[in-house]
């Protein structure tokens, strides 16, 4: 049976004050009142059965994530006991999986990512699930059509596009995963045309990544067989604590994908976004005559320019006057006051809030 696995454990600190250690970026109501967990969700169900979509998260978040999207069965959430990174989050979805259904293929897609329009992606998700549904062995990873030599992503290097049958896409073999390059290498991946952005997508058969986490991972290996083990007995939520935190803290690109063989890649020709700061607003959000980006219920600008407005409040008036390259970020709580090109920064500033104030702000 095919399945969908939102990957939604990422906290999102250049987004703070609005997002927080146990409210992250997926569950902000920053589009149209939508988040981008529910976004990602309404992409994923005409293809998938709600049965069969299941969300990753962090265990500080079930709560906020199971409100967000009520409509899934209780257990389709599996909250994880502490941060492992990907590798451990496919890890144990896909033993999880794979001791109520040996033959589960998997789409594993993350939340926090804006994908125009969406039926390019969706249709890369079926020819995907077909793919490897009749090629149990290979791997399908998902590369973003570049439109500008990135610095900030990584990069897939692909070949051979071939044409299969049921696929409207053509499929590519990847030869090479390439990490965030300088702007020298990223200028010559664009100019090539044979690399794409790493999109962090990936479709695969649930017993084929835990074979090869097998391989290339293998301290995973005993963690995952104890807590397959117990999982749906009364020793099931200690059992994850206890063997879940064994797991090694790294990516499923730096565990496996750079070292597998038969892996391959759909293009996705798509205005693609990672939703990772205030300056990702610019790009999904219209902006107003005066070049700002404004998210609110009522606010009044006067002679502002090039500066980013942002609160979930609906009821909270922001009223600025000469604000020029700036972000006013505001919570109930806690309010942000950056220059634009000092955004990178935000970590730096929440390690002062956390020397000073506690946890309480963060």
């Amino acid at each position: 049976m095919d399945y969908a696995v939102i990957m939604a454990g990422g906290t999102g600190k250049r987004l703070w004050p609005l997002s927080r250690q146990k409210r992250p970026k997926q569950v902000l109501k920053l589009l149209d009142g939508q988040t981008l967990l529910r976004r990602c969700y309404e992409r994923l169900s005409p293809i998938f059965d709600t049965r069969n979509i299941i969300v990753l998260t962090n265990a500080d978040y079930a709560d906020v994530v199971r409100e967000n999207l009520s409509e899934l069965p209780f257990n389709n959430i599996i909250a994880e006991p502490a941060v492992r990174d990907t590798a451990g989050a496919i890890g144990l979805v896909s033993t999880v999986l794979t001791k109520c259904d040996p033959e589960a293929t998997i789409a594993v897609v993350t939340a926090d990512q804006i994908i125009k329009p969406a039926e390019v992606l969706q249709q890369a998700l079926k020819d995907a699930l077909v793919f490897v549904n009749n090629n149990p062995d290979n791997m399908i990873t998902f590369g973003i059509q570049p439109t500008f030599a990135s610095t900030s992503l990584g990069y897939i290097k692909c070949n051979n596009a071939r044409e299969y049958p049921d696929c409207k896409n053509k499929i590519y073999s990847v030869e090479a995963f390439k990490e965030k390059p300088d702007e020298k290498e990223a200028k010559e991946y664009l100019n090539t045309g044979q690399y794409f952005w790493n999109s962090g997508m990936f479709v695969w058969k649930a017993k084929t990544i835990l074979a090869n986490l097998a391989k290339f991972l293998p301290e995973a290996t005993e963690p995952l067989a104890r807590i397959q083990a117990d999982w749906g007995s009364p020793n099931q939520q200690q059992t994850l604590r206890d063997w879940f935190v064994k797991l090694p803290k790294i990516s499923i690109d730096f565990a496996v994908m750079e070292k597998a063989d038969r892996v391959h890649a759909i293009k996705l020709d798509c205005r693609w976004f990672d939703m990772g700061s205030f300056a990702a607003l610019v790009d999904i959000i219209s902006s107003d005559k005066d070049n700002n980006i404004v998210v609110a219920g009522t606010s009044e600008l006067l002679d502002c320019k090039n500066s980013i407005i942002v609160t979930e409040d609906k009821g909270h008036l922001i009223a600025v006057i000469g604000l020029e390259n700036m972000v006013i970020a505001h919570s109930p709580d806690a309010t942000l006051v950056c220059r634009i090109d000092q955004t990178h920064r935000l970590k730096e500033l929440l390690e002062l809030i956390k020397q000073h104030a506690g946890e309480k702000f963060l």
